[in-house]
């Protein structure tokens, strides 16, 4: 989705915020928010009647000491959340594992609509991360070469595997 564009679309592209992150990030908003409408007050505007005359004044805000303690707290949290979010909110697994493991929920819905041997090779690719040299394939999965290129080519003909030359032989790439 191109479309979010700004801070919380970076954010949410940047950090993947589920549960605890998102509330963490929503705190993180909110905190900023009432810093910003604090700090952004106009100053005050004091109207005076004095007899028929009226006499106008400006007053530099004098910020209370509930406006100082929410103002604190509210960078104090900002502070803290910010802090969690860029250094303690990250996961651990690199973001290559992670699309693999959203793949192969794909791929393991694959597995009953193939065949025995085709199962079998496909498996065998699948159990290793998704790419694997084609002579391990029959050593693996106790199929004949032959049988193992028949799979293969009906496999990479419906678009799951793809085979890379590879010296003097070949790479089975999951798709």
């Amino acid at each position: 989705m191109r479309g979010n564009v700004g801070l919380g679309g970076i954010l949410l592209r940047r950090f993947s915020l589920r549960g605890r992150s998102l509330l963490v990030a929503c705190v993180f908003f909110v905190s900023i928010f009432v810093i910003v409408l604090k700090l952004m007050n106009p100053t005050e505007v004091h109207i005076f009647l004095e007899g028929e005359e009226t006499v106008i004044s400006q007053v530099m805000r004098n910020y209370t000491l509930f406006d100082v303690g929410l103002l604190i707290g509210s960078a104090l949290f900002a502070g803290i959340c910010g802090t969690f979010l860029l250094f303690y909110d990250r996961t651990d697994v690199p973001t290559g594992e992670l699309a693999f493991e959203n793949k192969r929920v794909m791929w393991e819905k694959v597995m009953p609509i193939l065949k025995d041997d085709e199962q079998k090779v496909f498996r065998a690719v699948l159990d290793s991360d998704g790419i694997i040299a084609q002579s391990e394939l029959s050593e693996l999965t106790g199929v004949s070469k032959s049988n193992v290129s028949r799979a293969l080519d009906l496999l990479e003909s419906r678009g799951y595997v793809e085979r890379r030359r590879r010296g003097m032989g070949n790479i089975i790439v999951l798709k």
